[in-house]
């Protein structure tokens, strides 16, 4: 790889010299479709070589005269249909049009390499021959082939313009005289060669960071050097480590950022309370997970002179401690987002931030952020006023103590919460009424001894005190929106960062309706948005606590579309809201922190900002959500696996949650675990892939395997390296 930054030129091929292509070998009874498309690839490995029908013949390993004139024969048609040029009388080249184009590059783990043009357009097919040790994601130039007959349009890769990453995560093997970086990374194609004088001490099995240096292009793997070891294979937080490192996370913060951070004074001032409204005696709380370090939100609440309510929504005020254009500001802009996995949580914020100046700590008083609601007795927001102000916290409540409150009747507060828990429900019956989806999918935690390792497996389901909490930021989130996004007469709304979610694509409804008809279940798929998703609300009703539950419901939240941010505000699908941010988790969340600026430039009469720079903090902010939100999946993942390590030989009950072509995936009823049962275990049939019908049919008995079956499976194997549970079928 090439040292420079912004443009790294791989070569495609040398063309001095034809070269036989993967196809190209000895098979003397080739039917004429294969002769043909040997021929084909042939020419296409060596676009600029001039080849005649007895070269041809020698590079295919074709001897016999009748097969030679066949192959002569085909190579006439070939150039009828413009894919070979006939140079001279009986000399051939390929007909590569001249037509090159940029995008980027995509691989597959099952070598159906794709080519996604800049300009827009179907993605196009690059064999693996035809890569140029392009790697997944690169920006490349590209040549596209001459069209043929009844197959999809193929290119090759001529220049690799930039790559997208050149860190892979991987376990060392150290040999004699050099190294391997051996990575279950699917979009790289080969192991990293690694000299030994560029091991930086990394050991035999430590998983490492190494960077790729150069890939000749006669080498079949690149070149690399080993950046940072984690730790050994196997060792909780080297793995941890590597799962964030492969997702290009951070796992470490800066020391400078740090040292920063630990120079900031939360000390209330009398300049500062001049500015800002005193909460301070007001009875306010937190409701929080158990195991919660950093408390962004709080609840106050007191019952006013005409028996109305007033129930502030207090948050922690993030941006009165990092200034704009600060080192801990562009440090927090790169995270974008805190990311949680299974034992641990990496922040956006340096922790003295997030877990003691900004955190709503009880017994402390904090500068805020708040939302103040003025509500009759029937949840209806009379008023309203966003402001900042100074809070006391009172009591920190865990999410299982304000339920035991909800559910006794008893304990601290319980007016309070009692009163807010009703409230909460008024709220929630509403957003209903006006077309809100009610996805509740169960989450899956461990149970972790002090080393990591995973003792058992907890499904978290959401409560009353959950939905409580979730109500409340729910409308302080759509205040502020309304706020600043209605527009009035004349004057035209500023820039916002909205968070959005579009309507559900028609054809995945119709996939999904399909799907469910096999459980009994119907689905509307036309009509108006809320009487598509009153739809959907009655299927999930429906399908409480029955077996198909988990699966129905995960198949329903694929065919929605995916939550971003955006400054083009197109509302909220699933919630049914017309204006909705993000703004209840500025320690978390970056968006909510850019919200909380702009509200404090707005509510002073600052003019909008540049909407085209916010829309790219938008993109960037939707993409590391989707980072994080995947390096999480991993984390669960691979202690599903070391969970399942102990638990193999086992038989377990479960349902198919996937079908593949390899295979079957099966999500254990018990724990929640998945694993996959290889299509090669299905060994009483020969089994064909129905990608309609979701399921795998055999071809003599014609049994068959279907989505949302119920199966009984044995745990056969649990591979960490992968992350993956192999699983065989059971009777």
């Amino acid at each position: 790889m090439s040292k420079k930054k912004d443009k790294v030129k791989t070569k495609a091929r040398k063309a001095d010299k034809p070269r036989l292509s993967r196809s190209g070998r000895r098979n003397k009874r080739m039917t004429k479709e294969e002769m043909q498309n040997a021929i084909v690839d042939i020419f296409q490995g060596n676009p600029q070589s001039v080849m005649n029908y007895k070269q041809v013949s020698k590079l295919m390993g074709v001897e016999a005269a009748p097969q030679k004139l066949m192959i002569n024969s085909l190579m006439e048609d070939l150039a009828m249909d413009d894919i070979l040029l006939e140079i001279e009388r009986g000399r051939y080249r390929y007909n590569d049009l001249g037509l090159i184009v940029e995008g980027t590059f995509e691989r597959r783990s099952n070598g159906r390499n794709s080519f996604i043009p800049e300009a827009g357009g179907a993605p196009i097919f690059i064999a693996e021959r035809n890569s140029a040790h392009a790697m997944h994601g690169d920006k490349v130039r590209v040549q596209l082939f001459a069209k043929r007959r009844g197959r999809a349009p193929e290119a090759a890769v001529i220049e690799v313009l930039e790559h997208k990453r050149a860190t892979f995560v991987g376990k060392i093997q150290i040999h004699r005289d050099f190294a391997f970086l051996v990575t279950e990374d699917r979009t790289l194609a080969n192991d990293i060669f690694i000299p030994k004088d560029k091991l930086n001490n990394a050991q035999k099995g430590d998983k490492v960071i190494a960077r790729i240096l150069e890939w000749p292009e006669e080498s079949k793997n690149p070149i690399g050097e080993v950046q940072a070891v984690l730790g050994p294979a196997g060792d909780n937080d080297a793995e941890m480590n590597a799962i964030l490192a492969e997702f290009g996370l951070p796992y470490i913060y800066p020391k400078e950022v740090e040292e920063a951070a630990n120079q900031l004074d939360g000390l209330i001032t009398d300049e500062e309370l001049a500015r800002r409204e005193d909460f301070r005696s007001v009875l306010t709380f937190t409701i929080d997970p158990k195991d919660a370090k950093d408390f962004d939100d709080a609840l106050s609440f007191r019952v006013l002179d005409d028996n109305s309510y007033e129930v502030g929504v207090h948050i922690a005020d993030v941006s009165y401690f990092v200034q704009e254009g600060g080192i801990i500001d562009a440090e927090a802009y790169n995270r974008a987002t805190s990311i949680y996995l299974v034992d641990r949580t990496i922040p956006m914020l340096p922790e003295c931030l997030s877990n003691d100046l900004c955190s709503l700590r009880p017994g402390e008083e904090k500068y805020a952020y708040s939302c103040i609601f003025h509500m009759d007795d029937t949840a209806k927001v009379l008023d309203y006023r966003i402001g900042r102000t100074v809070i006391k916290s009172d009591r920190r409540f865990a999410y299982e103590e304000a339920q035991a409150v909800i559910e006794t009747g008893e304990g601290d507060c319980k007016e309070a919460i009692l009163k807010l828990n009703e409230l909460a429900q008024r709220l929630r019956e509403e957003r209903f009424q006006q077309g809100a989806i009610a996805f509740e999918r169960k989450e899956v935690r461990f149970e972790i001894d002090e080393k990591g390792r995973p003792l058992g497996v907890i499904v978290k389901e959401s409560k009353e005190a959950n939905k409580l909490i979730e109500e409340f930021m729910l409308l302080a989130n759509r205040t502020v929106a309304e706020h600043i996004g209605q527009e009035t007469k004349g004057k035209k709304a500023k820039t916002f960062i909205y968070r959005i979610h579009d309507l559900p694509d028609p054809d995945k409804l119709e996939t999904l309706s399909d799907f469910i008809r096999r459980f009994g279940y119907k689905l509307r798929t036309t009509g108006s948005n809320v009487d598509v998703s009153r739809s959907i609300n009655s299927l999930l009703d429906n399908i409480q606590d029955k077996p198909e539950e988990n699966l129905i419901s995960t198949v329903a939240i694929r065919s929605m579309a995916k939550a971003i941010y955006s400054t083009d505000n197109i509302g909220h699908y699933g919630l049914a809201f017309n204006y909705y941010s993000h703004f209840t988790s500025p320690i978390r969340r970056y968006p909510d922190l850019m919200a909380h600026r702009l509200l404090t430039r707005y509510l002073s009469g600052g003019s909008s900002v540049d909407r085209n720079e916010y829309e790219e903090k938008c993109k960037h902010a939707s993409a590391m959500e989707q980072l994080a939100a995947s390096a999480e999946r991993a984390s669960i993942k691979y202690k599903q696996v070391e969970f399942m390590a102990e638990h193999l030989g086992k038989v377990f009950d479960g349902v198919i949650s996937g079908v593949t072509e390899w295979g079957l995936y099966v999500e254990l009823k018990e724990n929640m675990c998945e694993g996959l049962v290889p299509i090669r275990s299905l060994n009483d049939d020969y089994y064909e892939y129905d990608d309609k019908n979701f399921c795998l049919t055999g071809r003599r008995f014609h049994h068959k395997y279907s989505l949302g079956d119920a199966i009984t499976v044995r745990v056969v194997q649990a591979n960490l390296d992968r992350k993956q549970l192999d699983f065989e079928p059971v009777g």
